[in-house]
């Protein structure tokens, strides 16, 4: 089965006729109109579903999908998240990443020493914040900054640093 990523989240029902409101788990709003065909995932299960009609509103999207016809069919739907394949994400520009493929990356120094793994990443607004740790040792907090994070092979699993002074 072909991984996915969650761009959004049902919070609740719009209407009678079985649209969906849905959280952006997404930067790009305005993707929605692009939407094809999702998956459904709840309770452990993914069902795919075409998208019938799909619109921006106010910071919410609003979603009609086929299968889903009615209020009662749609309430059942709240909670999930919308999910699609990762082969039809937005493309992202050279150096950006999405979260999901920073975390879980090997992080060393440029002396090639370990420091850990990310296992949190912080949105402060400004910038990201990854948090990284190696068994006990304590948590190292790394910006995400071109001057610290010099750099990352996703192939490798790998992300280099130039710790400031202070956080080594």
């Amino acid at each position: 089965m072909e991984q996915t990523a969650a761009i959004g989240k049902i919070i609740n029902t719009h209407g009678i006729r079985g649209g969906l409101k849905v959280q952006l788990l997404s930067d790009f709003p305005e993707r929605v109109k692009l939407l094809k065909r999702v998956f459904i995932v709840k309770d452990g299960y993914s069902n795919p579903y075409r998208v019938l009609e799909a619109k921006i509103h106010g910071r919410f999207w609003l979603l009609r999908l086929e299968g889903i016809e009615d209020i009662d069919a749609a309430k059942q739907q709240v909670g999930a998240l919308i999910t699609i394949p990762l082969s039809e994400r937005v493309k992202l520009p050279p150096d950006t990443y999405y979260l999901d493929q920073i975390m879980g990356l090997d992080v060393f120094t440029g002396d090639g020493e370990y420091l850990g793994q990310v296992k949190d990443i912080i949105q402060t607004g400004s910038n990201d914040v990854y948090v990284v740790a190696a068994g006990k040792e304590p948590e190292i907090l790394i910006p995400a900054l071109k001057a610290v994070v010099k750099t990352i092979d996703l192939e490798a699993g790998r992300m280099e640093v130039d710790l400031p002074e202070g956080l080594k």
